[in-house]
């Protein structure tokens, strides 16, 4: 019996690992291996799906395996995701007008700055500074942010495309 639940188990963390970055991949607009990812994700669902219902063990252990590797497979997948999809974060950020503390630190560390001045209906003047950073460098970049500004509002994006200009 316990041969059988490893058997389910693996191939639901192959099979839900391959869906999650076969997701990831068709996110990004890199579609041209997602039918063969999908055509692998299903040959193995189908696989696991059968032996779990057509096993004449009649013992919870069998659903638990099956579920256990699903959610395994959704936590290998996005590790897989993040380590093979390279991805660009746009960090923007809030500040007061000429922030040259900010602006210099940000540039003196390497990242490309790009300032707007902003209107409002507040007397305070505030900046918007645009910082563009491979995924990777996201944190490090929010980091050093926090310690020159530390009231500044910070929002973290996703960028699916992005054309010329620098990315440290």
């Amino acid at each position: 019996m316990l041969s059988v639940c490893l058997e389910i188990f693996l191939a639901r963390i192959i099979d839900v690992s391959i869906s999650t970055f076969r997701t990831m991949i068709m996110v990004r607009k890199k579609s041209i291996f997602t039918p063969i990812l999908a055509f692998c994700e299903v040959f193995i669902w189908f696989i696991a799906a059968r032996k779990a219902l057509n096993t004449n063990i009649d013992s919870i252990l069998i659903p638990i395996f099956y579920s256990l590797g699903y959610a395994t497979g959704t936590y290998i997948g996005g590790c897989l995701s993040r380590k093979f999809i390279k991805n660009i974060n746009s960090i923007e950020v809030t500040t007061s007008r000429n922030n040259m503390k900010l602006i210099n630190g940000l540039r003196r560390e390497g990242y490309a700055v790009s300032v707007i001045s902003l209107k409002n209906n507040y007397r305070e003047k505030k900046d918007l500074l645009i910082v563009d950073v491979k995924s990777k460098n996201t944190q490090e970049a929010v980091m050093l942010i926090q310690e020159l500004d530390p009231k500044a509002f910070i929002v973290v994006q996703d960028t699916k495309i992005v054309h010329n200009g620098y990315i440290k």
